[in-house]
């Protein structure tokens, strides 16, 4: 086991290598002129100042020169400044990434704890309602649009009935704790400050929902099969033959062989609600890296684009790590 884990780390430092290659080339041949996008028509007609410009941020360089510099920055934890920001790429994204990850959390909890349980409850009971309940929540999830299903409960359960609070983290007049980790649930914990938690809590309902939607019919519809795969099996008819609850049958004989092909596809949901998140966050004013990105990409923030893209396969490399190492957890016949 420790070889396999050895093995798949430098693996992954491979491929890190090999993404921040493809990531800086893709990055720089973007289609567009960033020194038109920074300047403006007036200032890009000056050719002195366009000079200076380039030079500033390594423009002028060749492009082997600027893919060292940025390799040395990376092996030093420098992902550049960004040139809309004029901050560090980094503090940026620390900045940025804990509004997406306390999301993505959320979205992801609430997508494995509604969508296992419908799609065990759609096996056992194929063909009632509870499965037809289930192949309904599964083809909306999976088949809605983000932006439609985000405009569509935004104008229901705000505009419309008022149940639930308007875009962004907090309200205006609310303020999460100060020195905190950016957190906003934990943060409010922490200090005790229920009112500002309950804020955040409130706010953070209808974009989790939204942004839950397609994993939830992922994981719905994967369970159900997997089910479905697992109660037909020789293992399941001797523990039904041998008296066994049939609680105990599905519970602990069929579900924990079908979590296998839900643990692939829950490592990669998550990661995709980690990076994926550009159209809810800008739907509903979400200060994370999804809006964050958006705004670099339209700014053609390269620096700031590289860094997050990298952030991106670092995110992949590392949920599939985790992945890979759960198998061990659940089928010993991996560990041997």
């Amino acid at each position: 086991m420790l070889r396999y884990v050895a093995i798949r780390l430098v693996s992954a430092v491979v491929m890190a290598l090999l993404a921040s290659g493809v990531i800086f080339l893709i990055s720089n041949f973007v289609p567009g002129d960033p020194v038109l996008a920074q300047l403006g028509d007036i200032l890009a007609s000056d050719p002195a100042v366009v000079a200076q410009w380039r030079a500033k941020w390594g423009l002028d360089l060749p492009l082997w020169d600027r893919y060292w510099i940025f390799l040395n920055g990376l092996l030093h934890g420098d992902l550049g400044i960004s040139i809309a920001t004029r901050r560090p790429v980094l503090e940026d994204i620390v900045q940025y990434a804990p509004a997406t990850i306390e999301l993505a959390t959320v979205s992801f909890l609430l997508a494995l704890v509604i969508g296992i349980p419908l799609g065990v409850a759609a096996a056992v009971w194929r063909d009632s309602a509870v499965d037809a309940v289930a192949r309904a929540v599964s083809l909306l999830g999976v088949s809605a649009p983000t932006f439609w299903l985000a405009f569509i409960v935004l104008a229901i359960f705000y505009g419309w009935l008022g149940w639930a609070p308007g875009p962004g983290r907090l309200d205006p007049i609310a303020f999460p704790p100060e020195g905190g980790t950016g957190f906003f649930l934990w943060d409010t914990a922490m200090a005790g400050d229920w009112e500002t938690f309950q804020d955040a809590a409130a706010h953070l309902v209808l974009p989790a929902i939204v942004l839950a939607a397609a994993t939830l019919g992922l994981i719905t519809r994967t369970t159900r099969a997997a089910m479905l795969e697992c109660l037909h099996q020789d293992y399941v008819r001797v523990a039904r033959a041998k008296g066994m609850k049939e609680r105990v049958v599905v519970l602990h004989h069929a579900l924990r062989n079908a979590l296998v092909p839900v643990v692939t596809l829950g490592g990669l949901a998550y990661a995709n609600l980690l990076t994926g998140a550009v159209m809810t966050e800008t739907i509903f004013a979400w200060p994370g890296l999804g809006r964050y990105t958006f705004r670099s990409a339209a700014a053609l923030d390269f620096p700031a684009i590289m860094g997050i893209t990298l952030v991106v396969s670092a995110t992949y490399l590392l949920v599939n790590l985790l992945v890979d190492l759960s198998y061990a957890m659940l089928d010993p016949r991996v560990r041997r």
